[in-house]
């Protein structure tokens, strides 16, 4: 039954890889991050990529706040939030992610107000969409490994014998 439920867990991580890939969300740098992940880092991948969520957010934000001020936007600050967004949007094959930043810099080099309200929208909406599909790609994963770990139980001594 465990192995059952072992291999569908599986299943499910790889489908939902294809689909992600299929979409172009992402690229094949994603399956060079899961080819570091060994036994002796087992939440590398998963560790990268919450670092670029937590960087990620902040970069979002500060892109937002220049925004806001009709007055004062500043191109060339987003033009190096944009360029920090994209190279670690890169590093861990964000390839959706990295395509809306290369517009966004296009539309913030020809200090085109409206064309980066429309292109940050747009950031946002496929970082959230990678954020959540990576978060449930991570929880199968969690499950994966907590059914494999109850699969091979450690041996346990009987509490009513000291001896075992």
């Amino acid at each position: 039954m465990l192995g059952l439920s072992l291999d569908q867990l599986r299943a499910d991580m790889n489908r939902l890889l294809a689909i992600l890939f299929h979409q172009g969300v992402l690229d094949e740098q994603f399956l060079q991050l899961q080819q570091l992940q060994d036994e002796s880092s087992p939440n590398f991948v998963s560790e990268v990529v919450n670092i670029y969520f937590h960087e990620s957010e902040k970069l979002l934000r500060n892109l937002r706040a220049l925004l806001v001020d009709r007055e004062l936007s500043d191109y060339k600050k987003m033009g190096i939030h944009l360029n920090q967004l994209m190279g670690s949007s890169s590093s861990i094959g964000a390839q959706r992610v990295r395509n809306v930043c290369i517009a966004f810099r296009a539309a913030s080099d020809h200090n085109n107000r409206p064309g980066c309200l429309r292109a940050l929208e747009l950031l946002e909406y496929e970082y959230c969409y990678l954020k959540n599909k990576l978060h449930e790609l991570f929880q199968i994963e969690q499950q994966r490994m907590l059914a494999a770990a109850v699969r091979y139980p450690a041996p346990q001594q009987h509490l009513n014998n000291p001896q075992g």
